[in-house]
């Protein structure tokens, strides 16, 4: 059967988003094998470190939907004049505004959309709707999060066909916001759960986790583990015998993911080895809400007289990524909040660079399923340190895990098994 899949995508405002380099990989695997799959985008246009396959089409575009929001005129404005604030050329500036966004407003917006047909941005659902049932006509729609759920419902009544929707980590937005916006989104996005045909999760962990924060049926929630596309990865290791040993940090450069407690493990290391036999690479996207963060890592770095031991690399892309995992020893991106997808310790391990991980999220099942790395406790810079001493002490341990993670990643973690196992998901419902 060749299905026709509508998979709704979301843009991170022009950054490299995991979620939306996960769902463009998902995507080409997907035609790959045989399926008709239209990426559509929206929000702003999609950022991947690979060929990008989505439309060309934004829906709910960025300033469309927050000038709906706010100035009840633009909810009945022409669409020819909404295609004209939707181009992709302005759209993708939006990420200069993305620090300049009350709390507020987010909250509000995100109430709005999740009310779907009754909320301030039904013109843009209307949008959607009609061009999937005009032009595409899939087989089935699959939505990148639950935060997008307001659209089930009005989806399923005009098209006829399955919603099934996955889970990408909402839960830690959800609780970022403000009240009472992030109770009355939560309750909202309890009652559209309910109008899903089914759900993908990346781990059992986050399945288990989203069954009883959404008070949804655990069966209705499938697991289908990440994959990559591993053209590239895993080819260009290089011998680092002589060079000093080199810690990395590679995802999004805030709080969440707990660059911070690397850091202090770092000291730690090197008040144990001394500073000139260490370094500590940093790369990832910095946006304009987490400068000051940053900003105060570096001054602590500095005081510390580590700024010798201390590499940020900034954004990175695909090939730049692939050298700057393979300069080094181990990987670690501590994350203090229970991360469900963790695809930086797949990108390490198709390296072959071991990962120093907290016991927690997905982690656990990523490390038991690879073999590539070990597990220390969570928001604990101490034990990180001694995880990374352990693998700076005994090369041949190293060697073994980094080994042993890529041998897995490469067998069982490609984009074409995930392509697979997401097209076993789609045909229980079509």
């Amino acid at each position: 059967m060749n299905m026709r899949i509508a998979y709704i995508a979301a843009g991170a405002a022009g950054m490299y988003c995991g979620s939306c380099i996960h769902d463009n990989t998902l995507a080409a695997a997907l035609q790959k094998k045989g399926a008709e799959v239209a990426l559509v985008p929206t929000y702003t246009p999609l950022r991947t470190d690979e060929t990008d396959v989505s439309i060309g089409q934004i829906f709910y575009g960025g300033i469309n939907i927050y000038l709906q929001q706010k100035i009840a005129l633009f909810r009945h404005t022409p669409w020819t004049l909404d295609r004209v604030l939707d181009r992709p050329a302005l759209l993708k500036g939006l990420s200069r505004f993305s620090g300049a966004v009350r709390a507020e407003d987010l909250g509000a917006l995100t109430v709005s959309v999740l009310e779907g047909e009754a909320g301030a941005q039904k013109k843009e659902l209307a949008k959607l709707v009609q061009w999937l049932k005009e032009v595409y006509r899939p087989d089935i729609v699959q939505l990148t999060n639950s935060m997008f759920s307001g659209m089930a419902r009005k989806l399923k009544k005009e098209l006829g066909v399955p919603v099934l929707c996955a889970f990408q980590g909402e839960d830690i937005f959800l609780e970022g916001l403000v009240e009472p916006y992030k109770s009355r989104a939560l309750a909202l996005l309890r009652d559209r759960a309910v109008e899903m045909d089914g759900f993908i999760a990346p781990c059992r962990y986050y399945a288990d986790f989203m069954a009883d924060y959404l008070n949804i049926p655990g069966d209705k929630i499938h697991v289908v583990r990440l994959g990559l596309n591993l053209k590239g990865h895993g080819e260009g290791r290089r011998s680092l015998d002589h060079a000093p040993f080199t810690v990395g940090y590679l995802a999004r450069i805030c709080p969440e993911k707990g660059l911070h407690l690397l850091v202090e493990a770092f000291r730690r290391l090197t008040e144990e080895v001394g500073s000139k036999h260490v370094r500590l690479k940093v790369a990832g996207y910095l946006g304009r809400r987490d400068r000051a963060y940053f900003e105060k890592i570096v001054d602590q770095v500095d005081a510390w007289g580590l700024t010798d031991a201390f590499d940020h690399r900034g954004e990175v892309d695909r090939t730049q990524k692939i050298d700057f995992l393979n300069s080094l020893h181990v990987l670690s991106v501590p994350t203090p909040y229970k991360d469900p997808k963790g695809l930086f310790v797949l990108e390490a391990l198709a390296n072959g660079v071991p990962v120093v991980q907290p016991r927690h999220g997905a982690f656990p099942e990523l490390i038991k399923e690879t073999g590539g790395g070990i597990l220390v406790a969570p928001d604990d810079p101490g034990a990180i340190a001694e995880g990374m001493l352990r693998l700076m002490k005994d090369a041949g341990y190293r060697e073994a895990l980094g080994r042993k993670g890529k041998e897995a990643v490469h067998r069982a973690f490609g984009d074409g098994v995930m392509a697979e196992a997401t097209l076993g998901v789609y045909r229980r419902y079509v």
